[in-house]
């Protein structure tokens, strides 16, 4: 919805509710010459805008090069989810890294959150900011692990804004039958993506970044300074932060096998009844099942249910998106048989091998920060906190997520999607049959 009440597309974007609900925000131009930065930031997601940000908000000279427009990928795309923690358990992290370093992930997790709050509330974004996730037991056998999560991280975490719901409470809060328990989270958000992207990017224009659209890099080299080159213009910078993510490409070689970009997509129903709305959500929480390819869904700001279901792995989308996403929402709401789906949408992630976040540095003054695997909207934003620190002198957290292990995925950029295919098969099936 624009400022003026009135529902118009944000041009340059993919035709989804998020764009045509868009807040009124400014085009830029093509960089059509060379010019001077401390920090050039390549792609103008979450990671890039965050990190233009709390750069621009240290004094530093940001210039921040986007191939489409602000947030036209996976951060205008998204769920819009908010939730704490990493992508993986804490106890699957305490394995992995040790009881100390889970802790300070955990931390950092909690901070993600309050960061992305605290920008909306400090720069006055409009993002449908609502409070709360549920994480539903899919199948029985789901129920106990996510009771035994709400105990951890209640005991020995001292997080108590996580509790379990049984099945019978389960059923009285999301309209389906088809959940055995679940954790209500009253410590996570969930907002409109692409407003709050539109809301960074403007809270950093406000600060003195410099933004060029439709500006897509075709190389670039570290050094002193730093080239960036574009079709029609270059920057030289003392820092480079690369900031693509699902949309990495060809760029860098060194990192991209690393992730692996994968395509997630999304419906919007048209806008339901006060009364319908609450019998799928009764206490307006973004919901998430506990599937390998997981659903999710929520009530956006004006009552459509969002809601995200199936995936694939290749350069195409499907033919029609809301028919493949809508046999996923009516397993869960078969009430919803012959309610219209208004848009259906799909966008590019990636996932590293392991689902933690890849952020290092490839050279001195060349950094890097992606495969979030879907936990982009707290964990991008934080990481784009970090990569300013780290720019400014502070390396200390900025050590810890960079020696978090991220393995290439096997047969690196040429083999990896077979494998992925193969392993993602594997984990489908495993969600359609089994207990």
């Amino acid at each position: 919805m624009s400022a003026s009440g009135t529902v118009t597309k944000l041009l340059g974007h993919t035709d989804s509710y998020y764009a045509s609900s868009a807040n009124d925000a400014p085009s830029y131009s093509a960089l059509d010459q060379t010019v001077e930065a401390d920090v050039c930031i390549i792609g103008a997601g979450y990671t890039g805008l965050s990190s233009a940000l709390h750069l621009a908000e240290r004094g530093f000279k940001v210039v921040v090069l986007e191939a489409e427009r602000i947030g036209w990928g996976a951060s205008g795309r998204n769920g819009g989810h908010v939730g704490v923690g990493q992508r993986k358990g804490q106890e699957d992290l305490e394995a992995m890294l040790g009881l100390e370093t889970a802790r300070q992930l955990w931390d950092m997790g909690l901070e993600a959150v309050q960061t992305v709050e605290e920008l909306i509330h400090k720069h006055q974004i409009q993002c449908d900011l609502k409070r709360g996730i549920m994480h539903l037991a899919a199948k029985p056998s789901h129920d106990a692990w996510l009771k035994e999560e709400v105990d951890v991280l209640n005991q020995r975490y001292g997080y108590e804004q996580m509790r379990y719901a049984d099945k019978d409470e389960v059923r009285s809060l999301v309209g389906s039958e088809r959940f055995y328990g679940g954790q209500i989270d009253s410590g996570s958000l969930h907002l409109h993506p692409l407003n709050f992207a539109l809301g960074l990017a403007a809270a950093a224009a406000k600060a003195g970044v410099q933004f060029y659209e439709h500006s897509r890099v075709t190389s670039y080299h570290g050094g002193n300074p730093c080239v960036v080159n574009t079709a029609t213009g270059q920057v030289k910078a003392k820092n480079v932060v690369l900031a693509c993510n699902g949309y990495l490409g060809n760029l860098e070689p060194r990192m991209a096998g690393r992730i692996m970009p994968i395509n997630n997509f999304v419906l919007a129903t048209e806008p339901l009844p006060e009364e319908l709305a609450r019998e799928l959500i009764a206490n307006d929480y973004a919901l998430q099942d506990t599937l390998f390819v997981i659903n999710y869904w929520k009530l956006s700001g004006d009552n459509r249910l969002v809601f995200g279901g199936g995936e694939n792995y290749t350069s195409r989308f499907p033919q029609d998106i809301r028919a493949f996403v809508r046999k996923y929402m009516l397993e869960i709401y078969p009430q919803l048989a012959s309610t219209r789906i208004d848009y259906g949408w799909g966008g590019t992630l990636a996932i590293t091998l392991n689902r933690m976040p890849s952020i290092g540095r490839l050279e001195p003054n060349v950094y890097y920060s992606q495969g979030y695997s879907g936990h982009g909207v707290p964990t991008a934003t934080f990481a784009g906190k970090i990569l300013s620190e780290v720019i400014a002198g502070t390396e200390e957290r900025f050590d810890v997520l960079s020696r978090i292990p991220t393995p290439s995925f096997p047969g690196g950029t040429l083999l990896r999607w077979p494998g992925l295919v193969a392993g993602m098969l594997y984990y489908s099936l495993k969600d359609k049959l089994g207990r």
